[in-house]
C-alpha cells in the first residue's frame, strides 16, 4: 500500500519534539513525516491562527496535487480540524487522525486565561461554530483515538464525534496518547484505512 505522507501537528505548550516516538514509529512502517512548530503554542494566539501557519507549511511543503494525510494532538486535533473545515483543507487531506483532542471542549482550559484556551473550552462559541458543519469530516477519513484516562480532556469522552470513527484506547494519560504503544497502533491502523468511496446519488 502507499501511504500519503503524514503532517503531525502538536499541543498547547508543545513543539514538534512531543513526536519523537511516533515519528520513528511511523516512519519505520513506510510512512513519510513531517512535523511542523506552531508559534506561539501557548495559547496567546487563536487555534485559527495556528491553522493559517498549518495551511501556509502544507501549501509551500507539497506540490498542489499531492494529498497528505494529517495527525492532530490535543490542541493540535483542533487546529487539524479548523484547516480542514475551514482553510481549503478537504482539497488536501484524505485521512485525519486526532488524538486526545477537546473536540466538545474541556473544562481544564478554564486554568488557563487566554484566547487559545478559551476557545477549547466547553460550549466556547469557537468549537460550536466548528462543530455546526462537522458533517464535513464525512468527505475525508476521520478518526478520532481516546482515552478514558484522560486528565487534561474533562470530559475524556469530549473527544468522541458524531461522525467518523471514535477509537477509545486504554492509555494511562493524555500525554502518553503520543508514545504509547497501543496508541501508536491505532494510529497506523486508522492511516492505513482504504479511503471511502462516495456513494452515488439514488
Amino acid at each position: 500500500m502507499r501511504h500519503n505522507p503524514v503532517v503531525l501537528i502538536h499541543g498547547i505548550d508543545d513543539t514538534c519534539a512531543i513526536f519523537e516516538t511516533l515519528t520513528p514509529a511511523l516512519r519505520n512502517l513506510g510512512w513519510s513525516v513531517y512535523e511542523i512548530d506552531l508559534v506561539p503554542s501557548n495559547g496567546d494566539v487563536g487555534l485559527d491562527c495556528l491553522a493559517e501557519q498549518v495551511a501556509a507549511y502544507v501549501k509551500k511543503t507539497f506540490a498542489p496535487d499531492q494529498l497528505i494525510d494529517l495527525v492532530g494532538y490535543s490542541m493540535g486535533g483542533i487546529i487539524s480540524r479548523y484547516y480542514v473545515q475551514r482553510l481549503g483543507g478537504l482539497q488536501k487531506v484524505q485521512r485525519l487522525v486526532t488524538l486526545a483532542s477537546p473536540h466538545n471542549g474541556t473544562w481544564s482550559a478554564l486554568l488557563r486565561p487566554n484566547l487559545g484556551a478559551s476557545q477549547m473550552r466547553v460550549n466556547s462559541e469557537f468549537l460550536n461554530d466548528l462543530n455546526r458543519d462537522a458533517w464535513q469530516l464525512e468527505q475525508l477519513n476521520f478518526t478520532s483515538i481516546w482515552t478514558p484516562f484522560d486528565s487534561m480532556i474533562v470530559p475524556a469522552n469530549s473527544s468522541e464525534m458524531p461522525v467518523g470513527k471514535n477509537r477509545q484506547v486504554w492509555v494511562g494519560g493524555h500525554a502518553w496518547m503520543v508514545s504509547d504503544a497501543k496508541s501508536l497502533l491505532a494510529i497506523a491502523e486508522a492511516l492505513s484505512e482504504p479511503l471511502r468511496v462516495a456513494q452515488p446519488c439514488s
